[in-house]
């Protein structure tokens, strides 16, 4: 089995915040790290024009991937029309084509935010089509379908604030720091949610919600993700193959 994971979520951060220190476990277990985002985050700015804020982000993303010797990937959509469609599909599917993990990681199907929720959605169908001759990709396919794992919603919450739990918790404890200087990579996004949400709490709410899934399971800090078992995807818990005792089934 090739160890190689994709992180793959709608904007620059999103990672950070819901999968940072599970890829850096994976990544310290001798998995090869690719993080990709939607789109480069071109509304995220009340001062900057989009192709200004656009290039700022693509290098915060970028120096953020590398504190963990990652290669980070931009499939350039915009920020808030992130749109089910032949072309994201057909550009998505091409990634993982080009990447060939036997893991993904991705967005949750239900969460604050549509852009999120619509990226779950095209990454499952990626994922699932990477094998087919037919589709209009031009990357050779992909022999099998990775497995497939949904990051957490932000707040552990649906939309209509109903708790979302996680099927699997990964203890994290030991990678915070990495964590945390990953997101603090992404400066930008603070300051706009300085103007934008009213609140500077960008960092410590990472740490207070990854400190309510880890008292979860009795560790310091965790994130929590949910296995697509549906038809045709891997039923095996590639992440507990992967991390070992780091990994805790949800017994709820």
């Amino acid at each position: 089995m090739e160890k190689r994971v994709l992180g793959i979520f709608s904007h620059p951060d999103d990672a950070e915040i819901m999968a940072a220190g599970t890829l850096s476990l994976l990544k310290k277990a001798g998995w090869m790290v690719h993080m990709a985002t939607m789109t480069p985050g071109d509304k995220g700015s009340a001062e900057l024009s989009r192709e200004e804020i656009s290039a700022i982000r693509r290098v915060e993303a970028a120096n953020s991937a590398a504190l963990l010797d990652a290669t980070y990937h931009c499939l350039e959509f915009e920020d808030v029309y992130i749109a089910y469609d032949k072309d994201s599909i057909n550009k998505t599917t091409a990634l993982i084509r080009k990447v060939k993990p036997s893991l993904v990681l991705t967005a949750s199907p239900t969460d604050y935010m549509v852009d999120h929720e619509i990226t779950s959605r095209i990454v499952l169908t990626a994922c699932f089509s990477a094998g087919m001759k037919n589709l209009e990709v031009s990357e050779p396919i992909l022999e099998g379908v990775p497995t497939l794992y949904y990051s957490d919603p932000l707040d552990g919450k649906d939309l209509l604030g109903n708790p979302i739990q996680p099927t699997v918790y990964v203890d994290i404890t030991g990678e915070m720091p990495i964590k945390e200087e990953m997101l603090g990579c992404h400066e930008t996004q603070r300051s706009w949610l300085r103007s934008h949400h009213k609140m500077d709490e960008y960092i410590l709410a990472m740490k207070r919600f990854s400190a309510k899934r880890g008292a979860e399971i009795n560790v310091k800090y965790a994130e929590g993700f949910r296995q697509h078992l549906g038809h045709a995807f891997p039923q095996q818990n590639l992440l507990k193959e992967a991390l070992g005792e780091l990994v805790r089934n949800n017994e709820i």
